[in-house]
C-alpha cells in the first residue's frame, strides 16, 4: 500500500479515498478516531499493537507540523516492540511510501493537514 496523496480532508491510498484521520495497516485502510495530535494516545494507538505479524515501525503525520506526543505513549509503544515515527503528515507520508517499498513492517497513523496543500 502506498500513501498517494493527501489534502485537507484525507487521503489517497492506493486508489482508494479516505475522508479525515485513517490507519494504514499492511493489509488494510481504517479510518482512525482522532481528531488532532492531542488525541493520540496509547488506547488511540491499541489498534496498531493488534496486528499479526506485528508491525516494527509506526509512522505517525500529526498534521502541518510535528507535535510531540505524551513521552509515556512513546515508551509504552517501544516496550510493545514498536518504534514510533512522529513527522509532520506531508513527511510522515513520504517515509511510510519509502519504508513500505523497502519490505518492512510498517503502518501509519495519519492525521490530515489543515493547509491548503496536497501532495502525491
Amino acid at each position: 500500500m502506498a500513501a498517494a496523496g493527501y489534502s485537507i480532508r484525507g487521503f489517497t491510498i492506493s486508489g482508494s479515498v479516505v475522508v479525515g484521520p485513517c490507519a494504514v495497516l499492511p493489509r488494510a485502510i481504517l479510518q482512525w478516531n482522532v481528531g488532532s495530535y492531542q488525541d493520540i494516545s496509547f488506547q488511540s494507538l491499541s489498534l496498531f499493537r493488534l496486528l499479526e505479524p506485528p508491525i516494527e515501525i509506526l509512522v505517525l503525520g500529526t498534521g502541518d507540523r510535528v507535535e510531540r506526543l505524551h513521552p509515556a505513549v512513546v515508551k509504552q509503544m517501544r516496550a510493545c516492540g514498536i518504534a514510533v515515527d512522529v513527522q509532520d503528515t506531508p513527511n510522515a507520508c513520504a517515509t511510510f511510501n519509502f519504508l513500505t517499498n523497502e519490505g518492512r513492517l510498517v503502518a501509519a497513523g495519519l492525521i490530515p493537514p489543515t493547509a491548503h496543500l496536497s501532495g502525491g
